[in-house]
């Protein structure tokens, strides 16, 4: 109900500041009421009212299977808290800040709707810069939850699609879309990282 990790609450219980009962066997219990009112932030009511979001994202519309997949982790999460959550999703690359449903997820955030966000790894939010994200989510006292600290295992494959997005991006600008000289450099970014990622090497 309140998010926060056993080693927390234990903490909270030697501090006095949510002091559990004791069963026989020395297990710690809350009462439902008293959860329901407590606020270890010392936050404003409005605040603790803020719903939750979840953001998930994936590069590209062949991984549509895996952004469903995630926004299935992410409702389950969030669900299994009790939270009162939101949904948003993305198909784009990590390094695109224009995203459409980042840049609403921003806005919120900015305009004080957002009391927590979930994630399932740090990089779904940004490929680089989810730092920045993250202390204008301190900031507006937003509580940030990764569920997956680890690294993500599709990390290297999305990290190829932002490369290529790069390289087709600047490429076309050098020499045009339709040239035949941006056409080749593609083409020989695709075999390299095809190589190396699919390899391993």
């Amino acid at each position: 109900m309140l998010g926060v990790s056993v080693s927390t609450l234990q903490r909270w219980d030697r501090e006095g500041r949510l002091v559990a009962e004791r069963t026989p066997a020395g297990r710690r219990r809350y009462k439902v009421s008293e959860i329901a009112s407590f606020n270890p932030l010392g936050l404003d009511t409005a605040v603790l009212e803020r719903p939750t979001i979840a953001y998930a994202r994936v590069s590209s519309h062949d991984q549509k299977a895996d952004l469903a997949r995630q926004v299935k982790v992410l409702e389950m999460y969030c669900a299994s808290h009790g939270w009162k959550y939101e949904v948003i999703s993305d198909l784009g690359s990590g390094m695109n800040y224009r995203k459409k449903g980042l840049m609403r997820l921003l806005d919120m955030i900015v305009a004080d709707k957002v009391g927590r966000l979930v994630i399932a790894h740090k990089d779904r939010l940004l490929r680089f810069g989810a730092e920045l994200v993250f202390a204008v989510c301190e900031a507006k006292h937003v509580e940030v939850v990764i569920v997956n600290q680890g690294e993500d295992r599709s990390f290297e494959e999305e990290l190829a699609s932002d490369v290529l997005e790069i390289v087709t991006v600047f490429s076309a600008r050098m020499y045009g879309a339709r040239s035949h000289k941006n056409k080749k450099l593609i083409e020989d970014v695709e075999k390299a990282l095809a190589e190396n990622v699919g390899g391993g090497g």
